[in-house]
């Protein structure tokens, strides 16, 4: 059997199925994160299949209805995940997911294929209106190599920090706003609601980085957003095996814009790749439980020892961002980064050679706690102390322990 319950042939891959009449109250997040995605039940056949590794399909006849014609188009493993996130993104409203090759690939996806050019049928030398607006302090490679690379293809960029909806200011005009919130690494936090709505009124689309809350923490559709988009290469699978992104909206018409320029591009996800970030949606809810205590519990410690300063989470009633985050975050889930200080690079590196169980690794939202000087990459305003922190799901009171015995050796000297 090449595929299982390919959907509807109205139905593209991805759709969220709508509910039907009658239907039950909707299943909480722990629930529907186990279930989420899976084909209906079949004696003898496992809960969810295997991956799919196919180039190209049987494909007789007239393609226009075909479900699954060419690799680089769709795939049936895919085609579950897809479904899965869309009902995470979006439960109980009708939703479509595209999953990419990686959380970059769907950021560039939204980015250059969504604002688009001027119609060619104008003169070459017609002013191109619009604009996309950026977060300044959001993930590096947007604010840098993307705002050069939308620049070379001849879109306007502006860019304002995310604290204070400060990118408010730069929508008259714009085309796309894209925000970043909790924005990473500094976890500031800006009004999403707020923020789409002026976005909408000015004519804009509005995409919401969703990588850091996971949708067990934010839904940046409820709030206003046109598209919710995140690297599943962190929280959402979790385990620091897979590489993968997603977009997921409520606009058939982007969803269509995203694949075409999915197909365009090659920017596919691998099937295996897909199988296990849909294998391991089953943990999130559990996973993001534990890494979010633990992460409020490192932040008041940090807060408590001399030497550190800046110690940022959205969890901490303290934390500048914390009233807003509380408003559009689920309460205990603020994700698993923290955000702080010490002296100087040598404290930092310090710090990170004597924790016992902290990696020193770039990424965030893995099952093992890691940590990095995020000042060595370069493009963050940091200062050369500021360490990016990711809680992972080790016992609390151990992982507690040991960073305040790094950060003692750490300040020590």
């Amino acid at each position: 059997m090449t595929h299982d319950n390919p959907p509807p042939a109205d139905e593209p891959p991805g759709a969220q199925p709508s509910p039907g009449p009658g239907a039950r109250p909707a299943d909480a997040d722990a629930t529907r994160v186990v279930r989420a995605g899976l084909p209906a039940p079949e004696p003898y056949e496992p809960a969810l299949p295997g991956p799919v590794f196919a180039a190209h399909y049987h494909l007789p006849g007239d393609v226009t209805a075909a479900p699954y014609d060419y690799g680089r188009d769709a795939n049936p493993t895919w085609t579950r995940l897809e479904a899965a996130l869309a009902e995470l993104e979006s439960p109980g409203v009708p939703a479509e997911a595209v999953a990419f090759a990686s959380g970059m690939a769907a950021i560039t996806a939204v980015l250059m294929a969504l604002p688009g050019p001027t119609p060619t049928a104008e003169p070459a030398d017609a002013p191109r209106p619009g604009h996309v607006v950026l977060p300044s302090d959001g993930y590096n490679l947007v604010p840098g190599g993307l705002r050069t690379l939308l620049e070379e293809h001849g879109t306007e960029v502006r860019a304002a920090p995310t604290a204070g909806d400060a990118q408010a200011e730069l929508l008259d005009g714009a085309r796309l706003l894209w925000l970043e919130s909790p924005s990473n690494p500094g976890l500031d936090v800006c009004d999403i609601r707020r923020l789409a709505a002026a976005a909408h009124a000015a004519g804009a689309l509005v995409a919401v980085d969703n990588t850091l809350p996971t949708p067990l923490g934010q839904r940046p559709l409820e709030l206003g957003a046109d598209l919710s988009v995140a690297s599943g290469t962190k929280a959402l699978t979790g385990h620091g095996d897979v590489l993968l992104g997603y977009a997921v909206t409520r606009d058939p018409a982007l969803a269509r814009r995203l694949r075409t320029w999915r197909k365009t591009a090659g920017a596919i996800p691998g099937p295996m790749e897909a199988w296990l970030a849909h294998r391991s949606l089953a943990t999130l809810e559990l996973r993001t439980a534990r890494q979010a205590a633990n992460a409020l519990a490192v932040a008041e410690a940090l807060r408590a020892t001399p030497g550190v300063r800046d110690v940022r989470h959205p969890g901490l009633p303290s934390d500048p961002a914390h009233a807003l985050a509380a408003r559009q975050m689920r309460a205990g889930r603020y994700g698993c980064v923290v955000a702080f200080t010490l002296p100087d690079r040598a404290a930092a590196e310090r710090f990170l050679g004597a924790a016992r169980l902290v990696d020193e690794a770039t990424s965030f939202g893995g099952v093992r706690s890691t940590a990095e000087r995020r000042g060595r990459w370069g493009g963050d305003a940091v200062p050369e102390g500021f360490v990016r922190f990711s809680a992972g799901v080790e016992d609390s009171a151990d992982l507690v322990a040991d960073l305040r015995e790094a950060l003692a050796y750490a300040l020590a000297r």
